[in-house]
């Protein structure tokens, strides 16, 4: 199978599961509000098991794990008995680390919150007893699904969210059938009962379960079956750990860089005692969860589609010692990810308010959600390059590269965001934020690349620049015909168009944005770049089937 069959596969599932996801948001919003408190302690909470989620995603089993099952898939009984023990340890590992976290709920809620009154900590951490068994769950659903990706199986680990999403939206529904809804916080943190918090935050957790063991029925379809084996010592687990050991500190480094941004981003809420009229709303825990989802929509579409089919094609050639063809697909996939990374971060910034509207009802909430985006998408880029990078290192076995650069960032990342938490007013917290994350990732992009060529040579740096150029200008030009369009229909001010409801305003990103898409691919076929055919061959090749 190709890799941009694989991606495509992938990014199939993952288009549908955003889908879903977008409108779980929406619901989520509609319910509880996203510049309300009550959002806010949900964010916190639903927060912690995401965090050490995407750590986990990022770090130890996705450092370890490809590489050395492809390795096992050399043994004679095709790795089964490394997987079993691997599967085992892991199971046992997130058991213990997910029962050590639940209990330490009302310390880790205070870690991640400044200034919180008794009642808003009170419900956060009713909301996170919770929302923190979802570790188990996915520390689960990565390790089946790396398995599934190291045989070059892509669907089931990108289509599985689908399924979480579906639960969660049945979720959210019956909330709203019990108990209304509120999605301008009149229902004060003191006045959640149980049975409400059990139904939002359980049903949260139940569709991170259902994600994780359906991928069972897939396993069992591709005839791979798991069997308790607690004997680990003599089957090559040492170096796997040996490798991850980096990662861990990179892990314990990126934990405490969350706990200090989140707790500077939970700030903002004393600005809401100061404004308290209904033309400001203040962006906090929850608008920046938000913003995250809609920055992580051409992330996940793209970027972890492109670079986990190339994951397994980098992992075989490092093993085969075939270098010279690993830094070619890296470079392949740096441009081919380039490419549609720039032209989502102009969409994104030329509709950043539209978009937003599309997931809260009043205009000051959407205007302040929207500069979130705004300030988030500008480090786009350089965030899809860093972890393609990072995965050809993790191919490599080389763990302690990538905790240097992802150190350096996040070092980075934590005076930034001190010092918003002095110098900052509430208003401009989660943006302040943003744009230091943005700032610290393109930081941590060029180190990578430095210390990647500094290690096993030249990626052809020159090619990636001028390729990566051209989308530049192409998404420049792209953009201000977009922007132009936009503030022809009146844009983001109160009765225009683009911002009147949620259909007007998903009607105005659709028709914008493929505007701007038919321009920007317009463009670059002009310009001759390669990576647009790439692209678009096998696309018509699918269309024509």
């Amino acid at each position: 199978m190709s890799v941009l069959r694989s991606s495509l596969i992938m990014a199939s599932g993952t288009v549908f599961s955003r889908a879903l996801g977008i409108i779980r948001a929406i619901l989520l919003a509609a319910t509880i509000g996203v510049t309300t408190n009550a959002a806010d302690a949900f964010g916190v909470a639903n927060q912690l098991p995401n965090n050490v989620y995407a750590i986990i995603v990022g770090g130890v089993l996705n450092a370890v794990l490809v590489p050395q099952i492809v390795k096992a898939k050399a043994h004679l009984d095709g790795g089964k008995a490394y997987i079993d023990r691997l599967l085992t340890l892991a199971i046992v590992i997130f058991g213990g680390v997910t029962v050590i976290t639940t209990l330490a709920a009302p310390v880790l809620v205070e870690l991640y919150t400044n200034s919180w009154s008794s009642g808003q900590l009170a419900l956060a951490t009713a909301f996170a007893y919770w929302c923190l068994p979802q570790l188990f769950f996915y520390g689960l659903y990565t390790l089946l699904g790396e398995v599934l990706n190291a045989r070059s199986k892509f669907g089931p680990y990108m289509w599985a969210p689908v399924l979480n999403n579906i639960v969660s939206i049945i979720g959210m529904l019956a909330f709203i059938w019990q108990f209304g809804f509120d999605p301008t916080g009149s229902r004060t943190v003191e006045n959640w009962g149980q049975s409400q918090i059990a139904l939002l935050a359980g049903t949260a957790t139940l569709g991170v379960a259902a994600q994780a063991l359906i991928l069972f029925v897939f396993w069992r379809r591709m005839g791979l079956s798991f069997n308790l084996n607690f004997g680990w010592r003599g089957v090559g687990l040492a170096p796997a750990m040996r490798t991850a050991s980096w990662t861990l500190g990179m892990l314990l480094i990126t934990q405490i860089g969350g706990v200090v941004q989140t707790a500077v981003a939970s700030k903002a809420i004393g600005g809401r005692e100061i404004f308290t009229t209904g033309n400001i709303a203040i962006a906090s825990v929850a608008a920046m969860s938000i913003a995250w989802l809609i920055f992580m929509l051409p992330h996940s579409v793209a970027t972890v589609s492109i670079a986990t089919a190339y994951f397994t094609r980098m992992s075989t050639h490092a093993m085969e010692k075939k270098f010279d063809e690993l830094k070619t697909d890296l470079s392949d996939g740096l441009r081919t990810i380039a490419m549609i990374s720039v032209l989502a971060s102009a969409a994104l910034i030329v509709l950043a308010y539209p978009i937003s509207r599309v997931f809260v009802g009043q205009i000051p909430a959407a205007i302040a959600l929207g500069n979130v985006v705004i300030s988030m998408v500008i480090g786009l880029l350089p965030f899809s390059y860093v972890f393609m990078i990072q995965r050809a290192f993790y191919a490599l076995e080389d763990t302690r590269t990538p905790f240097i650069f992802t150190t350096v960032q996040t070092l980075l990342n934590i005076v930034g965001s001190l010092t918003v938490a002095l110098y900052v007013e509430h208003i401009w917290i989660v943006v302040a934020l943003s744009l230091v994350t943005s700032g610290t990732v393109l930081v941590q992009a060029i180190l990578a690349f430095f210390m990647f060529k500094r290690k096993f040579g030249s990626l052809g740096h020159a090619k990636i620049t001028l390729a990566t150029a051209k989308f530049v200008f192409a998404a420049v030009i792209s953009g201000i015909i977009g922007f132009t369009i936009l503030q022809a229909m009146g844009g983001a001010n109160p009765g225009a168009f683009p911002v009147l409801s949620i259909a007007a305003s998903a009607t105005t990103c659709v028709v914008i944005g493929s505007v701007m898409a038919l321009v920007y691919v317009a463009i670059l076929r002009v310009l001759k770049v390669k990576e647009i055919e790439t692209l678009t061959k096998p696309l018509m090749r699918l269309l024509g089937r």
